[in-house]
């Protein structure tokens, strides 16, 4: 099929028309180039491949792009009255995306050396992301034998003559880039065939389009300035933030709030302290957070629910002299044995409520005065650039191995994780979040709030993940769209919510514990939300991947996101799967631990050690068989208590389960099962064992019936506790 072409492209001075548009496309939308170098760079036959944000995707590339392209459109498309003026201009080709003779008239075009623009997408997103992959796109791909150059347009999702932003009722201003990609080509093995060739080019092409997404980030950036941008995005007037009181807060007061309080904090401690913050989901907890962050602070983000021990064990090992609470959550939770065995150990508290009464008329002025020019006031507050490399937060582990370890993440391992997460799910600023998983917690710190705050998506921040009847009703009444939580939690919600109360729901995601095949279930026949899996450790700031609209398998936990590497190692004893390294922007700094207290040490060549056992599949979804510290050695053989678990999860389904290990004198280990079901016996263990074809070794040889399952304050199981009790019951 040769490229369509009238008189105009004849009449018409082109280079004119060019700089015409591109004064236009400067003046109004601020556009900026980057990598032209890339395309000119690129020699020989090549395929430039975009994402589709907007009608004018097209135009912006013929524009700057200053060569002879051909253009694969639509024949929908091309009918449209403002498309037409463009193709007077362009070389173009109306092709069907679903018919074969027009795939293979694009391959035919490349192989000629004509330099085809095709939008894989092959419709303008309504989600203002990236949407399905068409198999013509990949098919060409894959077979014009040719160069690929990928471009990203950004920002003219918003604008009015896209289907994303022509649906908001306010459009933000937006600053469009066009990111072009140095020239590469698709990986895929040649003894492939067929329709796993067809679906390993889409794979490929899906894995390029997020790659360029990933890479188009600005990453000269700190939290707060990305803050920033968010407010700048969707305007300073935009509801961003509802708690329990059901008081809301805009972005112009958020800014206030948060300087007015971060100077207060600043004066009481030196730059880069490492701060103890000891606050639950609120407004007031997420302007203090922000405030620290303006200032130069460091918030340690302390577990309030680890215990007396472990609380003590981080301020000594981040050596915090100040902690930042309120009365009443001290009040509520219950927790002055804390804060009198803190005070005791020499750490300062100070009550947000005494803090309140500090602020004088000038305070409340100089915060309201830098809401309006807050990139302005962030620089002065400092005096220097911002690093995104230096600390950003301090979390915890739980201290399953003796005492908590301080996770020490930057500003650049928490942006580039929010970016990993953006460039995979469909999510925007029409959205809504509904966040209960405690901010001390990595999942409820990134995902529940600075993915959202830092994105323009409204967030309704909640203190607690327990109250089961509550938490549902809320979700109706706010609207929610997308909600994170533990397999725990969200069974939970499901036992005591009303069938409608789910409605708005559209993205459900659980981590930090395996999802249960009775709670997807539940879900989806009670509820019609279908639960995504994902995964993540806080030492990778959390997310390793997770499962999508576009790549989504039952049983494993998703394809690690862009930007992360995987290296697999071998557990002796271990017949199924490997232990999980991961390497990738996302990754901590490093770890501040009990015997050299403030100081990071840093990871061996940047791979983390997940302790996970897994196995990763052809098509890249990873499935999680266990912990390594959780085997147990019965006879020589090494036994994974979480295939055990899952076992008799099977079994009884409506129950929890938790499976441990004691030492044995004969055998080595043996294993324990805590069970919340009443009358559990061995022989009916044993039967459903024989019938799922598991070695006797998996039988439990104690079981201890309890009313409720031992948990931790992120709803994980809590083996540490329920291992050292069956190692006193069961001596």
């Amino acid at each position: 099929m040769a490229a369509e072409k009238n008189i105009f492209q004849i009449i018409l001075p082109v280079n004119i028309v060019r700089m015409i548009l591109r004064g236009i496309f400067n003046y109004i939308f601020k556009v900026e180039v980057k990598g032209i170098e890339n395309f000119k760079n690129a020699s020989g036959n090549a395929l430039i491949i975009a994402n589709h944000n907007s009608f004018l995707d097209a135009f912006f590339l013929w524009s700057y792009i200053s060569e002879d392209l051909h253009f694969a459109i639509n024949p929908l498309i091309a009918k449209k009255w403002y498309v037409k003026p463009f193709l007077h201009l362009a070389k173009f080709y109306q092709i069907d995306p679903a018919q074969p003779m027009a795939v293979k008239s694009i391959i035919d075009e490349v192989k000629k050396g004509n330099r085809v623009v095709i939008f894989p997408e092959g419709r303008i997103t309504t989600t203002g992301r990236l949407m399905k992959i068409y198999p013509g796109s990949a098919i060409i791909a894959d077979k014009c034998d040719a160069q690929i150059i990928p471009v990203c347009i950004e920002g003219n999702q918003y604008l009015m003559f896209s289907n994303f932003g022509g649906s908001l009722k306010t459009r933000p201003k937006s600053k469009i880039t066009v990111n072009i990609f140095p020239a590469t080509r698709l990986k895929i093995a040649e003894n492939l065939k067929g329709e796993e060739r067809r679906k390993e080019a889409m794979r490929n092409l899906y894995d390029l389009m997020t790659n360029m997404r990933y890479n188009s980030v600005n990453w000269d950036q700190t939290l707060f300035d990305s803050f920033i941008d968010a407010k700048n995005l969707v305007g300073r007037g935009k509801i961003i933030l509802e708690d329990m009181s059901r008081k809301t807060v805009n972005y112009g007061k958020l800014f206030t709030v948060s300087f007015i309080l971060g100077k207060l904090i600043a004066k009481q401690n030196k730059k880069e302290d490492y701060v103890g913050f000891m606050l639950p989901n609120s407004i007031a907890g997420t302007a203090v957070f922000l405030g620290m962050q303006a200032f130069g602070l460091t918030p340690a983000m302390l577990n309030f629910s680890t215990g007396v021990k472990n609380m003590i064990s981080c301020c000594k090992t981040a050596l915090i002299k100040n902690v930042y609470t309120s009365r009443e959550f001290i009040e509520k939770g219950s927790l002055h044995d804390v804060v009198n065995a803190m005070k005791a150990e020499g750490v300062n508290i100070i009550y947000l409520e005494d803090l309140a009464k500090t602020i004088k008329l000038k305070d409340k002025l100089t915060g309201l005065f830098a809401s309006f020019f807050p990139g302005w006031y962030y620089k002065k507050s400092s005096g220097k650039k911002h690093d995104p490399k230096k600390p950003a937060v301090i979390l915890f582990t739980s201290g399953s191995e003796g005492v908590p370890k301080g996770v020490v993440l930057s500003h650049e391992n928490f942006m580039a994780n929010i970016f990993q997460i953006r460039s995979i799910l469909d999510f925007g600023i029409t959205d809504s979040f509904f966040n209960a998983m405690p901010v001390f917690h990595s999942f409820g710190l990134t995902g529940g709030m600075l993915l959202p705050l830092l994105s323009g998506i409204k967030t309704f921040m909640y203190p607690s993940p327990l109250h089961y009847r509550v938490i549902p009703e809320l979700i109706y009444d706010s609207n929610a769209t997308i909600m994170f939580g533990t397999d725990t939690f969200l069974n939970g919600y499901a036992k005591s919510a009303h069938p409608y109360d789910f409605y708005s729901i559209r993205i459900a995601v659980v981590g930090a514990e395996k999802l249960k095949e009775a709670t997807a279930k539940n879900f989806f026949n009670t509820f019609g939300v279908r639960i995504w899996e994902g995964y993540g450790v806080t030492e990778t700031s959390p997310v390793i991947a997770v499962n999508t609209n576009m790549y989504y398998k039952y049983g494993t936990v998703g394809r690690p996101l862009v930007g992360i590497e995987t290296r697999l190692e071998e557990v002796p004893g271990v017949k199924e799967g490997k232990r999980l390294f991961i390497k990738g922007k996302n990754v901590m700094v490093g770890y501040m631990k009990i015997d050299k207290p403030g100081v990071i040490q840093p990871l061996e060549d940047g791979w983390h050690d997940t302790g996970d056992i897994v196995t990763i599949d052809n098509e890249g979804y990873i499935a999680i068989k266990g912990r390594a510290k959780r085997f147990a050695k019965i006879a020589g053989e090494m036994v994974s208590l979480a295939a055990v678990e899952t076992a008799i999860l099977k079994l009884w389904p409506d129950f929890e389960h938790a499976v441990v290990a004691v030492p044995d004198p004969k055998k080595g280990e043996q294993l324990v099962l805590y069970t919340t079901r009443p009358n559990t016996v061995f022989s009916e263990i044993g039967a459903e064992f024989k019938k799922q074809g598991l070695s006797e070794l998996f039988i439990p040889k104690k079981i201890k019936i309890i009313e409720q399952m031992y948990l931790m304050g992120n709803g994980k199981t809590d083996y540490v506790t329920i291992g050292e009790l069956a190692k006193e019951e069961f001596k």
